[in-house]
């Protein structure tokens, strides 16, 4: 069995060519353009034949999917690379909140951010613009 790194996560590739195909409801040779068009990008072994994985496998059926609405093949690649955009986003979101979330957190324990209720307890005083001799 190949294996093959995709944004740094090792991805087990099982299927050759024709299983692939049908578990996906289409010709080998569909996946074969599919590749030259740079829909699909299957693991390959050491002698060069293809296996794909389960991604790969769902990866293609979002290909049907797609085409089946009458999308054609520059359209489904366009649509797919923006999906993928979305996903790398939506993960970095995720991973600068926790950033943020566990640095706010860090401070706040160090004291070097201070909620503001605690602000007003801890200084109690009155802040300046609520004096009456300030005019």
């Amino acid at each position: 069995m190949a294996t093959r790194r995709t944004d740094g996560v090792p991805v087990e590739t099982v299927y050759v060519i024709s299983v692939a195909a049908e578990l996906a409801g289409v010709h080998p040779q569909t996946l074969r353009i599919y590749e030259r068009r740079g829909l699909i990008n299957p693991g390959r072994t050491s002698g060069g034949n293809r296996r794909y994985s389960e991604a790969d496998i769902a990866r293609l059926k979002r290909v049907a999917e797609l085409a089946a609405e009458g999308m054609n093949l520059e359209g489904i690649r366009h649509v797919m690379q923006l999906e993928d955009e979305i996903a790398q986003l939506r993960a970095l979101v995720v991973q600068l909140q926790e950033q943020l979330t566990g640095r706010t957190s860090t401070e706040v324990l160090r004291g070097e951010l201070v909620p503001l209720r605690q602000a007003v307890a801890v200084f109690r005083e009155r802040p300046s613009i609520f004096n009456k001799d300030r005019y």
